[in-house]
């Protein structure tokens, strides 16, 4: 009882420290941005509908977790959707720099399920990826 106590009480402390460490807008440098998501583009499109090993990258900012039709997520994605984890730049900020552990935090379980392994460890490099992702929704 006591040891599940004290791992809520970590888990809860590593979530908030994690989300506080995402604070930042995105208003990093869209061309840096560009040149940063060619990591991003081996397992995501940008185009409507278009997936791939990820799903479409389309509208990312502000859509939920887990949502973008025709696309098989996993149980934990589908559950932080359901949580109400919307992506915004802070969000996607935060969860670029260790996905799997920020969607773990997010969802107070040890491990959660996800195939993305690219990480920016760079707060920098991550407000930059997130800028051009939503200055690609400006220009439409």
């Amino acid at each position: 009882m006591r040891g599940t106590i004290i791992t809520k009480t970590l888990t809860a402390a590593s979530f908030a420290m994690l989300l506080s460490a995402g604070a930042a807008s995105a208003d990093g440098d869209v061309e840096k941005g560009e040149k940063f998501f060619k990591k991003c583009k081996q397992c995501h499109s940008l185009e409507e509908g278009k997936k791939k090993i990820g799903p479409s990258l389309y509208q990312i900012v502000g859509r939920k977790a887990g949502t973008q039709p025709k696309f098989k997520y996993s149980k934990s994605y589908v559950e932080a959707g359901e949580k109400g984890l919307d992506w915004t730049p802070e969000n996607l900020i935060a969860y670029l720099e260790n996905p799997k552990k920020w969607l773990a935090a997010f969802l107070e379980v040890k491990k959660a399920k996800s195939k993305m392994v690219v990480k920016y460890k760079k707060q920098k490099d991550r407000e930059n990826v997130v800028a051009y992702l939503e200055s690609l929704q400006k220009a439409e």
